[in-house]
């Protein structure tokens, strides 16, 4: 291996291990800031020229992902989230179905939107739910964030990585769909029964719940900005 093999190697190392980790000791970097770093490392080592790394830059993602992003930003402040949220939460009637209501929806919300943003959605409602219930909000947030990874899968726009593939692929949105929603139910199932069984104390007894979330006002005008 040459040494600029070496070098480029190394800055990949660091660049993943920044960016797994969140940040860079001694720097205020966020993970962003650190792909960038790493990106420009790059650069300034000769291991990939300006002209390479414009290239390597899809606007088609960055575009959809943005434009993901926007209407997202609209629905959550129409309110449409908790609203949504309220209907779904309020027919759990027992630890399990609320367990099975969280992992649904948000899988649901994000097979079609940013699975980072729904997390973000979805966790304070989550946890607004258990302290009025008075349930340990642990395993209603385990479920949130693995449920969001596992409904991204099944459409293009559930995660980035899906975005970069459609766009570089060329595969149609139905296709990707029927090829991988599959997949992404098994996962939301398995969900549900590993957090069961992980935290079967949780769901051992059998308790009647009333869950209420407060659902606001909702904006219809901000709803259709949305669509």
């Amino acid at each position: 291996m040459t040494l600029m093999g070496a070098a480029a190697l190394l800055i990949l190392i660091l660049t993943y291990a920044g960016v797994a980790i969140g940040t860079i000791p001694g720097l205020r970097l966020d993970r962003a800031g650190i792909a960038l770093l790493g990106g420009a490392a790059m650069i300034a080592i000769g291991a990939l020229s300006l002209e390479d790394a414009y290239r390597a830059i899809n606007l088609d993602t960055i575009t959809l992902l943005l434009g993901m992003m926007i209407v997202v930003a609209h629905l959550k402040v129409s309110g449409a989230f908790r609203a949504l949220g309220a209907v779904a939460i309020e027919h759990a009637y027992a630890p399990f179905m609320l367990l099975v209501m969280v992992t649904l929806l948000t899988g649901v919300l994000s097979a079609f939107l940013v699975n980072d943003a729904i997390c973000l959605v979805m966790a304070p409602i989550v946890v607004h739910v258990t302290r009025v219930i008075n349930r340990n909000p642990v395993p209603y947030l385990i479920a949130t964030a693995t449920a969001s990874n596992c409904g991204s899968v099944a459409t293009i726009t559930g995660n980035p990585q899906n975005m970069v593939i459609g766009a570089l692929s060329g595969i149609s949105y139905p296709a990707f769909s029927a090829a991988l929603a599959p997949v992404a139910l098994f996962g939301l199932v398995a969900v549900v029964v590993i957090v069961r069984i992980v935290y079967r104390a949780e769901f051992a007894r059998k308790v009647e719940l009333s869950p209420e979330v407060y659902r606001g006002r909702m904006l219809p005008g901000q709803v259709l900005k949305a669509v």
